[in-house]
């Protein structure tokens, strides 16, 4: 699978690039599944938010996508494998919002997803914030709003990195550069501190930074 790892979505033209190369053809010919299962876990989460991030004109689903539909884990344990698979093998992209990282991480195990990710090699994963962070190894306890009842079970760790989204948002005041420093003193393993104009590129083992705004490598 490709990783295109962002704070704010496809925010400006550089990571709107991006996403076309991974792709291999534009978006207007290009098939997503929106999945908004992270919202349902993190407090500051509501209907209409989880409704704007769905339809709103800044969503990732206005992109301009040739078709684009919703794709909820928790709702895939009660149906059949042969019925939802196929969905998500002929999307081109998972769309994957934010929330919380821990609740995602949880159901993309519990639904069944994540035995697909092997045979899902040219699918795009385009993360926002907790859909960034499932894929690192930890995600630290700032941004744990919520408890797995499996225990020990955290992100995915298909990246060694950790990320450390929203870096000076302007309503987040505790998003700040010496914030993100002192979070990754807790962190075991390299991270990065991106803002909401930064996206980060994983293609196999080839990792880059995509940005009009500014990020930090913390060690």
């Amino acid at each position: 699978m490709r990783l295109l790892l962002t704070s704010g979505g496809v925010t400006n033209p550089s990571i709107r690039t991006a996403l076309v190369e991974m792709l291999g053809k534009p978006i207007e010919a290009s098939s997503a599944l929106y999945i908004p299962t992270a919202q349902y876990g993190h407090p500051m989460c509501t209907p209409d938010i989880t409704f704007r991030s769905l339809a709103g004109p800044q969503s990732m689903t206005a992109l301009g996508w040739a078709s684009v539909g919703v794709l909820e884990l928790t709702a895939l344990p009660s149906m059949a494998g042969e019925r939802w698979i196929p969905w998500v093998e002929s999307a081109d992209a998972l769309l994957v919002d934010g929330g919380d990282a821990t609740y995602l991480a949880h159901w993309i195990r519990r639904s069944g997803l994540l035995k697909l990710f092997p045979r899902l090699e040219r699918t795009v994963w385009v993360g926002v914030s907790a859909g960034s962070m499932v894929m690192t190894p930890r995600i630290g306890e700032e941004f744990e709003q919520w408890t797995s009842p499996e225990e020990g079970e955290g992100a995915l760790g298909l990246v060694d990195f950790s990320i450390f989204p929203h870096l000076d948002y302007p309503t987040f005041p505790e998003n700040t550069l010496a914030h993100a420093e002192k979070w990754a003193e807790h962190i075991d393993g390299p991270a990065y501190a991106i803002d909401d104009q930064t996206a980060i590129r994983v293609v196999g083992s080839d990792v880059d930074l995509i940005s009009e705004g500014h990020w930090k490598r913390l060690e």
